[in-house]
């Protein structure tokens, strides 16, 4: 595609109601045009949280399955396969991302077929920015006119409806679904998983689809007395220890009607576990210094970092109370088990930690993304939002922001981690990983480099969900 084909810019935007509704949040553009791909940039930046520019079919590609998009923009005619070819792929796998096509007269009998394939709109060169709006827009009108079509709308849930667990590998899916079947029930619930894994969001999540009209109410049981932790639960009279001059409700009659989180259910000491059991039991407390027990109506979620039946057995932690919290119990995975969400995570919180400080989102381009996807994340979804927030506040790219997490030589290995330490497999899987963030994602430069073939290559990066 040659510049001159772009035309006409500057009569603006015109009316785009239906780009303010805020359903779209990231566009991938294909051409090997850089004029083109400028315009089509500076068109849609304002309306979309993530504009991505790719010059190939390739390259699109290898973007696409890492990173969610609302919406592609490609030329029919590329360098190598064309948009009608990748169209037609994606397709076939099952894909229904929304796609407008560009193209002129000349590859009228592509257009044609693009149709045929699912195309929602072909554009002609030369191009205006209305034309490019106009087409989004009918985009959108046919996702409200046939919401059973693979559209916007179904491409990906609302956000509403993720309630905050961002991922589309299969085994987030998976866990989310889980959550989302028993959320409605009355179930107590054990949430176990590392550090930063998002349990305290999937209780929120279980409070936000259960229907209950009360509130989310969350507490730590780590760090507190015995004795505190049961005025902070239950409540106390006045009277009833030394400072307690007035009366005090607990959290679980702030709760009532709703969902009581206890975080770190693991650090909970003994004699408030028989406590706790008592109350999961009869449903009924009793304030610190009080005669008269009160009903309570509550939805308990637990949340645990440890082995709780390895606790069990150490006799920390009391085997009816891990009975009673083991109704439901739901894994929340570390994330070096979905490496392929790190692309949507990490574009997910650039939006929203930009937005929340005001300063300028920047865009992640795959060698970012490939930087990413090399570290095994110790501190799991919570340690990558740091990083991207550490990324926007300098204005520094990810491997630059990674760097106390890196050696001299660039290498991915924590300063802690010593040679024993390091498996032959993790050396192999950095070293090629290094390689192909080089190459910029060219998988076959990158195969060269390491002296294998690309269809071995691609099978390592797919075992390891970055390719």
């Amino acid at each position: 595609m040659t510049f001159n084909r772009v035309l006409r810019e500057g009569s603006g935007p015109g009316s785009v109601a239906g780009l303010d509704s805020n359903r779209l949040k990231s566009v991938l553009i294909v051409d090997d045009e850089p004029g083109m791909r400028r315009f089509l940039q500076r068109s849609l930046r304002k309306y979309f949280g993530l504009v991505e520019l790719v010059e190939s079919v390739e390259m699109a590609d290898s973007l696409y399955q890492r990173c969610h998009f609302d919406l592609v923009i490609s030329d029919i005619r590329l360098p190598g396969k064309s948009g009608v070819e990748w169209l037609k792929e994606l397709r076939e796998q099952g894909s229904s991302v929304d796609f407008i096509l560009i193209t002129d007269q000349a590859d009228l009998e592509s257009a044609v077929q693009a149709l045929r394939l699912g195309a929602r709109d072909l554009l002609t060169t030369p191009l205006t920015t209305e034309q490019v709006l106009g087409a989004i827009n009918r985009c959108l009108e046919k996702t409200r006119q046939s919401p059973e079509s693979g559209s916007f709308r179904n491409r990906v849930e609302p956000l509403s409806e993720h309630a905050g667990l961002i991922g589309q590998s299969a085994y987030f899916r998976q866990t989310r679904d889980i959550i989302k079947r028993i959320a409605p029930l009355p179930s107590t619930v054990l949430l176990e998983g590392e550090s930063g894994t998002g349990k305290e969001l999937a209780a929120r999540a279980i409070h936000d689809w259960s229907r209950r009209s009360g509130s989310f109410v969350p507490v730590n049981c780590g760090g507190m007395t015995a004795e505190l932790l049961e005025s902070e639960l239950f409540g106390h009279v006045k009277g009833a220890f030394t400072g307690a001059t007035q009366a005090r409700e607990g959290l679980f009659s702030y709760a009532s009607g709703g969902t009581l989180f206890l975080d770190e259910i693991g650090e909970m000491p003994p004699s408030m576990q028989a406590h706790l059991l008592r109350v999961l039991e009869e449903r009924r407390i009793r304030a610190v210094g009080a005669n008269q027990e009160t009903s309570v109506d509550v939805r308990v979620v637990a949340a645990t970092n440890r082995n709780l039946e390895m606790e069990v057995q150490r006799g920390s932690f009391r085997k009816d109370l891990f009975f009673r919290l083991n109704v439901m119990s739901i894994r929340m995975p570390p994330l070096r088990e979905h490496l392929e969400d790190v692309p949507m995570l990490a574009c997910h919180f650039a939006e929203r930690l930009a937005d929340e400080m005001g300063v300028p989102n920047q865009i992640l381009k795959e060698c970012d993304l490939l930087t990413l996807a090399e570290y095994d994340w110790p501190g799991n979804v919570r340690e990558l939002k740091n990083v991207i927030e550490r990324c926007l506040v300098l204005n520094s790219s990810p491997s630059d922001c990674l760097r106390t997490r890196f050696d001299p030589a660039g290498e991915n290995v924590r300063e802690e981690e010593t040679e024993e330490e390091v498996s032959l497999a993790i050396i192999e899987k950095r070293h090629i990983l290094r390689m192909l963030r080089i190459e910029g994602g060219n998988k076959s430069a990158a195969a060269r480099r390491l002296g294998i073939s690309r269809k071995t290559l691609e099978r390592k990066v797919r075992a390891w969900g970055v390719g």
